[in-house]
């Protein structure tokens, strides 16, 4: 019986996508978390951009990268709280193949040992787009961190490779 993560990618090829009216590359903390984690754990981060809390470009944004064949898994912080300029969920909404609702859970639930009641605030999501994995993180570098070092980077290379059939390297 092969090892159940036999077919893990070893290095993922990420996309990094910032949601924010205001965030510029020089004062975007949250971006810079996820890629220093990803760098760190052997990863590519193919590219990083910046987008309006605006649903086409957060939904243009999203789909562009996950198309790219040099792409493995797009991961968009900011929008996924509850003020009315955060629509980072919306704008995907029909876009998804699969959703992972264990993720959202799971994160809310680390968050809540973390900052408490707050958690239940945040509607951090996952899933696939095409062959693609998608995360969708909070704003905040603190829960960009977490989300990495406690969920992603446990399970990104597992997610690829069973997106991928084992293919990928």
């Amino acid at each position: 019986m092969p090892h159940h993560h036999a077919n893990d990618a070893r290095r993922v090829g990420c996309v990094v996508v910032t949601v924010s009216d205001t965030r510029r590359p020089s004062d975007d903390r949250s971006s810079a978390v996820i890629k220093a984690a990803l760098l760190e754990a052997g990863h590519t981060v193919v590219d990083t951009t910046i987008v309006a809390d605006e649903r086409a470009a957060i939904r243009a944004a999203v789909l562009a990268a996950a198309e790219r064949t040099d792409v493995d898994a797009v991961i968009a912080t900011g929008g996924t709280g509850i003020a009315p300029r955060d629509v980072t969920i919306e704008s995907l909404e029909g876009a998804w193949t699969k959703q992972l609702p264990g993720f959202g859970e799971l994160f809310r639930a680390l968050s809540f040992a973390e900052i408490g009641a707050a958690a239940f605030l945040s509607r951090a999501a996952a899933g696939v787009i095409g062959d693609t994995f998608v995360a969708l993180l909070p704003g905040s570098p603190a829960a960009c961190e977490l989300a990495l070092r406690r969920l992603l980077l446990a399970e990104i290379g597992h997610i690829v490779g069973l997106l991928s059939g084992g293919a990928r390297p």
